[in-house]
């Protein structure tokens, strides 16, 4: 068993051994771009979402020194009509790039190191394959594949590690990046490989306006086509686990669900998800992936009201964006649709392709967002933040003045989020204000057809034994209004069933004295 080369099926015999949500289908996927001009794949999506879990099970189905058919005959790749034909048939090297960085960090000699140690190792699995003082990694393996006639399957690993690790222009960087020219983008490359599998956080890194290695299909966060169901959890998936570890689906969905990846719409985050079932108790497990320092470096960029951007995403809006102008290069964020695009990738936004908007998917990845604003000292929005569990308290005793401060602080501190009298703008603040209810309520905001006015309906998540809260705004008439209102319009279907445990609130704000007044009916 290899280093590079000849791993074995070890890896993926570990993961089978413990919790495994199968995710077989991947290797159908792969198979049929074998030998095909589809055969160079790049997925990549953010850390902790399953990319080396994926490539560690490809490499067990593929490689040719184990005998791998126990490890998949009760999965999904089974009953494929692909599976025999390709099962533990190649060669298969492995590079997992974040080691080499972790050895040679800083070294812009990194890629030589690279080529002379996978070469090595080869030549010792091929002892009987001349070689030439000038031979480099390709030209080894053009001479293998011209003698044996066994082409190889090439996973890489983190393929943009690397490139996180070293600015463009540095030697370093050109360096990788010819590589893999080199290796993928040849002619050569064509009789060489059966199938090339690359995975990252980026996707493949543009020069100009032209991606370096355009040969290779990419499946991103942005753009994953037919490989969005094989990363993270689905809602089926999730609720499978919770059933039989006996924790609470609910739960687990406020925490980790609400990333959007291609046509599905609901996606967890799988560390996190597991991490909780391990522990029986649900928290952040994302700040332990260490990226919330990058984070709050890019967003104390603040490009053209970028800091307005994430609060309304903290109080629940959508922004619109467009990913396609990025680099895919974290050494070269241009602008404000550069930084939204970076978050996607990085898995702190989700991503709605249909309408190019970009939005918090939930409570684990809302609360690193506010670590980060926290670093950055936002003091408005972190005072924000924390006022508003005094603010949801106040509204659960009926104290309509403690409320109408409340509100009335949110509002002076974050009206640059469109303009003080806006009213889309006013019910965003009402948003931020009622900020720390997402704990415990599901937030729908509504804007209604009609001027002066906007919803939001607070709803008690499962187990939480709390009333339902409608909130009700006015402009220039006054709280008493607001609470008809909503009489008028009688309850959302929605919190029918809290009919004896409801709360109203209605809010006026008067645009001439800047002031809030509220009124508040518990039913």
């Amino acid at each position: 068993m290899g280093i590079y080369i000849d791993r074995g099926n070890l890896d993926f015999t570990e993961a089978r051994n413990s919790e495994y949500v199968d995710k077989s289908g991947l290797i159908s996927v792969v198979n049929k771009t074998l030998f095909t001009r589809q055969k160079f794949s790049c997925v990549t999506r953010c850390r902790r979402f399953g990319k080396s879990m994926a490539a560690q099970m490809l490499c067990a189905y593929y490689d040719r020194t184990c005998n791998s058919r126990q490890l998949f005959e009760d999965l999904e790749i089974a009953k494929d009509d692909t599976f025999e034909r390709h099962l533990n048939k190649y060669p298969v090297i492995y590079l997992d790039m974040t080691d080499f960085i972790t050895r040679y960090r800083g070294d812009e000699d990194i890629v030589r190191h690279i080529d002379q140690e996978v070469r090595a190792e080869i030549q010792r699995a091929y002892p009987d394959i001349p070689t030439e003082e000038n031979d480099d990694l390709m030209a080894l393996l053009q001479r293998i594949v011209l003698t044996t006639q066994q082409p190889f399957f090439f996973i890489v690993d983190e393929w943009d590690a690397i490139c996180r690790e070293f600015p463009a222009g540095s030697k370093g960087m050109d360096s990788y990046v010819n590589w893999l020219r080199r290796m993928f983008k040849s002619t050569s490359g064509n009789t060489v490989f059966a199938g090339v599998y690359m995975t990252g956080i980026l996707p493949i890194k543009k020069y100009k306006t032209e991606s370096a290695l355009n040969n290779f299909q990419e499946y991103s966060m942005v753009s994953p086509r037919q490989m969005a169901g094989f990363f993270g959890f689905t809602k089926e998936e999730v609720r499978m686990l919770a059933e039989k570890y006996g924790m609470d689906f609910s739960e687990l969905e406020k925490w980790y669900d609400g990333y959007q990846i291609g046509g599905l719409t609901s996606i967890f985050n799988p560390n996190s998800v597991m991490q909780a079932i391990y522990s029986d108790y649900c928290e952040s497990y994302w700040g332990k992936t260490g990226a919330t320092d990058a984070v709050a470096h890019y967003i104390r960029m603040n490009y053209e009201g970028l800091k307005d951007d994430i609060i309304s995403m903290l109080a629940g809006a959508r922004c619109k964006v467009d990913p396609k102008g990025f680099k895919n290069d974290l050494s070269l964020i241009l602008n404000r649709d550069d930084v939204l695009t970076v978050l996607i990738h990085l898995g702190y936004l989700s991503y709605d392709r249909t309408k190019s908007e970009c939005y918090i998917p939930n409570l684990e990845v809302a609360g690193e967002m506010e670590e980060a604003i926290k670093t950055n000292n936002w003091k408005n929005v972190v005072d924000a933040v924390r006022q508003s569990e005094e603010l949801l308290q106040a509204t659960l005793d009926g104290d309509a003045e403690a409320v109408a401060r409340g509100v009335e602080a949110a509002h002076d501190d974050n009206t640059s989020i469109l303009s003080y009298n806006n009213e889309n703008s006013l019910a965003c603040v009402l948003s931020i204000a009622y900020y720390y209810a997402r704990n415990n309520y599901v937030m729908h905001r509504e804007l209604a057809s009609g001027k002066g006015f906007a919803d939001i309906v607070l709803i008690p998540r499962k187990n939480v034994d709390s009333p339902a809260i409608v909130l009700e705004l006015k402009v220039n008439k006054d709280a008493d209004a607001a609470i008809d209102q909503i009489h008028r319009k009688q309850y959302p279907a929605k919190v029918a069933e809290y009919a004896d445990r409801l709360i109203l609130v209605g809010i006026n704000y008067d645009r001439e004295t800047k002031q809030h007044t509220c009124r508040i009916e518990k039913v």
